[in-house]
C-alpha cells in the first residue's frame, strides 16, 4: 500500500446540512495524498442531499454522492457506501460520522498505522490511553457506553477496548475478507458486527486514541429500536457461532 493509495471516507447522512461543509473542509484541510469523501445521503428531508450535491460540484476529485431513496439504518447506508468504494477502487476506507464528533486530525494517523502495521483495520478509539468521551456527557451517559462495551466484549470475546466505535479506517482486502456485503445488522451493533467477523478471520485489530466529541448542531439518531438490536447483537452472532 503506497502513499498513493486511494482513502475514500464514507459519511453516511440523515439531516446533516450544517454539519457536512464543515466536515468536508476539515478533511481537505489535511492535504491527505489519495483522500476521497463519499456521502451517503438517506434522502434527507433538510437538503442534505443537495448540500452533498454542491460540495460534489465544487469540487468533484475530493467529494462524490450516493443517494439513498429510503432511510433503513446506519448499516444499510454504510454498506451501500462502503461497496461504492470498493468497485470505485478504494485501497482504504474510513467509517466516519457526520456529526463532527470523530476528529478528522486523526485520519493521518490512523492511515499510517494501516500502512506500517499488520492491522486489518484501525479504530479511532475512546478508551485507550489518551482517548476520552465528551466531556459535555453526563455520568448515565459514560456509564451505558462503558457497560455496552463490557457486554460485547464478555460475550463475543473481542480483546477491543472500544468495541461499539464507529471511527474506523479499513484495508480494503480486509473488507472483502469478512465479506462486509452479507452483514444482516442496522445501527450501532453493525460496528459490532465487523469486529467479530475480523476477529473471526484472525485478523489484528489496533486501537488509536481520539477524543471523541459531543455534536453541536442536528438531532442524534439513536433509538430505542437501535440500542434493542445492539442488545441482542452479541448473541446472535454466538449462537449463530456455535450452531
Amino acid at each position: 500500500m503506497g502513499e498513493l493509495a486511494k482513502i475514500v471516507v464514507v459519511v453516511p447522512t440523515y439531516n446533516e446540512r450544517e454539519n457536512l461543509p464543515v466536515l468536508a473542509g476539515l478533511l481537505s484541510d489535511l492535504n491527505l495524498s489519495g483522500l476521497q469523501m463519499l456521502v451517503v445521503d438517506d434522502n434527507s428531508p433538510d437538503g442534505t442531499g443537495d448540500v452533498a450535491d454542491e460540495l460534489a460540484k465544487a469540487s468533484p476529485e475530493q467529494v462524490s454522492v450516493l443517494h439513498r431513496t429510503e432511510k433503513n439504518g446506519l448499516g444499510r447506508a454504510y454498506i451501500a457506501g462502503i461497496s461504492r468504494a470498493l468497485d470505485d477502487g478504494a485501497d482504504i476506507v474510513i467509517q466516519m460520522d457526520a456529526d463532527l464528533s470523530h476528529p478528522a486530525s486523526v485520519i493521518p494517523i490512523m492511515v499510517e498505522t494501516l500502512r506500517t502495521t499488520d492491522a486489518g483495520v484501525v479504530i479511532g478509539s475512546r478508551y485507550v490511553e489518551g482517548g476520552s468521551a465528551a466531556a459535555e456527557w453526563g455520568w448515565h451517559r459514560r456509564a451505558l457506553s462503558a457497560w455496552a462495551n463490557f457486554y460485547v466484549n464478555a460475550i463475543l470475546r473481542l480483546g477491543v477496548k472500544d468495541a461499539t466505535a464507529g471511527f474506523k479506517a479499513w484495508k480494503a482486502d480486509t473488507l472483502r475478507w469478512i465479506d462486509v456485503t452479507t452483514i444482516q445488522s442496522n445501527g450501532y451493533s453493525f460496528q459490532v458486527e465487523m469486529n467479530y467477523r475480523t476477529v473471526r478471520r484472525g485478523l489484528h485489530i489496533a486501537e488509536v486514541p481520539i477524543r471523541f466529541e459531543e455534536r453541536t448542531a442536528g438531532a442524534s439518531k439513536m433509538s430505542l429500536k437501535v440500542q434493542l438490536e445492539s442488545a441482542l447483537m452479541p448473541w446472535k452472532l454466538l449462537f449463530k457461532r456455535s450452531s
